[in-house]
């Protein structure tokens, strides 16, 4: 999953980045408003933590922009502004929840969880198949049986589950499973989908292989694959 975060307090982005890559998510930060905003324009995210004061353009600025542009991406709003006022505003400029700051880095987690199975499952878990993956606690279990992941490991394949059925590119998945600032090998895709293969579909031979390469475009996960 990844994240972006417009945040002009440096610390406190700096500090919630390193708490969300340590949680598997692909993190991008920008401290200014306009610059964010064209980042939040320019690329697909998963969700915009977004903080109201900033400089250059404000975050309810940006959040009607995006609303207006018909960006739908969830965006938790950071205020150092309690009253119901604000919260008001920034729910009605169309923000989907908000955080008053100083808050604890497991209240954000927990919020952005909850947005997260509010925008894209009904189901606290999401199911293709035999494979049931918990995204709140990362339990992943095929035919009843837990599969241990790492962490890269569960952050692209929480990324095919969310998309079944759909042919995702290597731009596509390192765009969402990485940050823009960090190295990759050349194979580094090839190298995780195949350890998630001998996970979900080699240790599993008596049930349906999911994952499917289409030569030349990238993979997909699919519940209907014929062995």
């Amino acid at each position: 999953m990844r994240i972006l975060i417009i945040e002009d307090e440096k610390t406190l982005a700096d500090s919630i980045k390193r708490g969300l890559m340590d949680e598997q998510y692909a993190v991008d930060v920008f401290y200014n408003g306009k610059d964010g905003y064209e980042q939040a324009v320019s690329e697909e995210y998963d969700m915009i933590l977004l903080d109201v004061m900033l400089p250059d353009m404000d975050g309810v600025s940006i959040c009607r922009s995006l609303r207006a542009r018909k960006n739908y991406t969830p965006i938790l709003m950071l205020t150092a502004k309690d009253t119901t006022e604000d919260k008001i505003l920034g729910l009605d400029s169309g923000a989907d929840d908000y955080v008053v700051k100083p808050f604890s880095f497991e209240e954000l987690l927990a919020r952005i969880r909850s947005l997260v199975r509010r925008s894209t499952v009904k189901s606290p878990t999401i199911q293709i198949d035999t494979l049931i993956l918990d995204p709140s606690t990362h339990l992943l279990k095929r035919n009843g049986i837990t599969i241990d992941l790492t962490g890269k490991e569960y952050a692209l394949l929480e990324y095919f589950m969310y998309h079944p059925g759909h042919i995702l590119t290597r731009e596509q998945i390192i765009a969402h499973v990485w940050d823009y600032s960090e190295d990759l090998m050349s194979n580094i895709i090839d190298v995780l989908v195949k350890r998630l293969r001998e996970k979900i579909d080699k240790d599993f031979p008596s049930e349906k292989p999911l994952f499917t390469t289409v030569r030349g475009l990238g993979y997909k996960l699919e519940e209907d694959n014929e062995k």
